[in-house]
């Protein structure tokens, strides 16, 4: 393969070890021979960076949320960015997107625009007009101005193009297919002792004082795996139920890992009875999201009880591998999982099956050949 040697300089706001899609992202670029470097922010508790075939680097500072957090983080990344060179600035969602902008128009060079969301309608924009309203002006001045703009699914894409008229690509989160990982026979019913598995943020909108809720209801205990802006209230709210460890009961109904690194996580996926992916219809970037756990939970070949929003509706049409729930009560949700976890084992077998057919056509390295065209393009 030839050796494009072409420097690009991707942006986050999150501390790099937990963020899958940008490794992939990374490492597909590097691999085809870019030399990349991922600038990210260093959090309180951040482990130490995980080894990449890519350059890595935090800006560190003393605000961790709000608005002072955003201030500080696009001051630092500013002033750390004129201090380097690239052949394309990437600008991953628009807390990130003025410096790197700027940037790449003091060196007149292409600006590069990675939607992971629809940033002007996550829950926490949504809740507070004012917030959204300057948030919406940012996406106005930078959409229009990226040379490249992709995002994550179908339905955003079309979002963005009926907002601005300019084409946007579509790489899915999608998860590598690792090849010399042969799942064993889909089994004939949910395994004894495998669980339910929730991995991702702990958020306003996912859904999870409702899956709480219901788990007394449900045959299976819940483990979940990651942290967020919800961690205290949840693990409170499954205490009052009764549902963490304890003496009289040292297994428990919940579980939570905290923060898992995305190999470990692997690990705990494939061990998993059924993956969970529930949302809140509150802004459309949830609405139209389509999550990289979904195609976790297909890789790991464990059936799913899913949100009926259209991404996964679309998807789950073609490859049936969920049960697709269109509310998130506690009653409905805990019916959805009874029925893999214990009352329709044919039903089980049926949906495990179909993701060992699914993962094939799922996979990172098909859109890792989007993406390499994408830069090829923009950068000859």
């Amino acid at each position: 393969m030839p050796l494009p040697t072409k420097p690009l300089l991707f942006t986050v706001t999150t501390d790099l070890c937990f963020d899958q899609r940008m490794q992939r992202i990374c490492g597909s670029l590097a691999a085809a021979g870019y030399r990349v470097q991922l600038v990210g922010w260093q959090r309180p508790t951040s482990p130490p960076l995980t080894p990449q075939p890519y350059h890595q680097h935090r800006l560190r500072g003393w605000f961790q949320k709000g608005k002072f957090f955003y201030l500080e983080y696009n001051l630092r990344l500013f002033f750390y960015l004129l201090g380097q060179r690239a052949a394309a600035w990437c600008a991953c969602d628009l807390d990130t997107a003025l410096p790197v902008w700027l940037r790449a128009r003091l060196s007149s060079q292409p600006f590069v625009y990675d939607a992971h969301e629809l940033f002007t309608e996550v829950p926490e924009v949504v809740a507070r007009p004012a917030v959204q309203r300057l948030w919406c002006w940012v996406e106005s001045f930078i959409v229009p101005r990226a040379r490249l703009a992709y995002t994550v699914g179908p339905a955003l894409a079309r979002v963005f193009e009926q907002r601005y008229g300019r084409p946007f690509a579509v790489v899915r989160n999608v998860s590598r297919l690792r090849t010399n990982e042969a799942l064993p026979p889909a089994p004939t019913a949910a395994p004894p002792g495998g669980y339910i598995l929730y991995q991702g943020a702990l958020n306003v909108g996912r859904g999870l004082e409702s899956l709480i809720d219901a788990m007394p209801q449900v045959a299976g205990r819940l483990v979940i795996c990651g942290e967020g802006d919800l961690s205290a209230a949840l693990r409170e709210r499954a205490e009052r139920l009764g549902l963490l460890a304890s003496a009289s009961n040292p297994v428990g109904k919940v579980e939570f890992r905290g923060f898992v690194l995305p190999e470990a996580l692997r690990d705990v996926t494939r061990h998993a009875a059924v993956g969970i992916m529930l949302l809140e219809n509150i802004g459309l970037s949830y609405y139209y999201s389509l999550a990289n756990k979904f195609f976790d939970y297909v890789h790991a070949g464990i059936p799913q009880v899913l949100i009926d929003f259209p991404e996964y509706r679309a998807l789950n049409d073609q490859f049936d591998v969920a049960e697709l729930v269109s509310d998130l009560e506690p009653a409905t949700l805990a019916a959805a999982l009874n029925r893999l976890l214990r009352d329709e084992p044919a039903r089980y077998q049926h949906l495990a099956e179909n993701c060992r057919r699914a993962a094939p056509q799922l996979s990172w390295q098909h859109e890792e050949q989007v993406l390499l065209k994408l830069f090829a393009d923009l950068i000859p």
